[in-house]
């Protein structure tokens, strides 16, 4: 543990990444330039959704960097798929697709990450280490895209009943929620409350572990859907 108390992963134990992309120059690429990084391992290549569920099944990756458009499956039936067999790992995708609609499935996927294409290769590992570390990674761009969906969710939901019961978030747990709608990240959330950046991952934590998700955009859904959140 580090004096403010956050766990770092053992340098004994890198990061394990999973590539998938049905583009073999691509995965080259992001192999090449994660290969170089002390602290990631690359485990695996795959070139379609089915090849990626079967070897995250096998290879239990932390990581996994993942296109959206593959033959045979892509890559939204592929992160359900490997949420469904591996809940812990994180996946990112990394897409030249822009549309709203692929960015809110791949959220409701069980994605973490969302990443255009035209991202610099250095700038992943940066990323890999993010989402890893339980941040959610979109880009700012994308970020107002996916803010705007949940409006649109939240008014087509407002008809419909909530299931009950809605697990309960305490006053500060929600005030994170909302800020995590924003699109903000930890160190924003933290200078918003007057918290440290650790009380954040803290209060994270125990919204992901009361709604039993995996990811703050999956909070942020649930919530939505559950009208315990309103975004205008």
């Amino acid at each position: 543990m580090t004096e403010s108390g956050e766990a770092r992963t053992p340098a004994s134990e890198p990061i394990r990444v999973l590539i998938v992309d049905d583009h073999e120059l691509i995965r080259r690429s992001l192999a090449l330039a994660l290969a170089a990084e002390h602290d990631i391992e690359v485990v695996g290549e795959a070139s379609d959704g089915r090849e990626a569920i079967e070897m995250a099944d096998r290879l239990m990756p932390d990581v996994v960097l993942m296109d959206v458009r593959m033959p045979r499956q892509d890559g939204i039936e592929a992160a359900k798929g490997i949420k469904a067999s591996v809940p812990s790992t994180r996946i990112i995708m990394l897409t030249v697709s822009d549309e709203e609609e692929d960015l809110f499935e791949a959220i409701k996927a069980g994605a973490t990450g969302y990443l255009l294409k035209d991202v610099q290769i250095n700038d992943v590992p940066a990323a890999v280490r993010g989402v890893h570390e339980g941040q959610s990674l979109i880009n700012p761009a994308m970020a107002a895209k996916l803010i705007s969906e949940f409006a649109n969710m939240s008014r087509k939901e407002a008809e419909r009943p909530p299931q009950l019961p809605v697990p309960r978030l305490t006053e500060r747990e929600m005030e994170v929620l909302r800020l995590v709608a924003k699109g903000m990240n930890n160190r924003e959330i933290a200078k918003q409350l007057f918290i440290s950046e650790n009380t954040v991952k803290n209060h994270v934590r125990n919204i992901l572990d009361k709604l039993q998700l995996h990811s703050r955009m999956e909070a942020v859904v649930y919530a939505v859907r559950e009208r315990m959140l309103e975004i205008t």
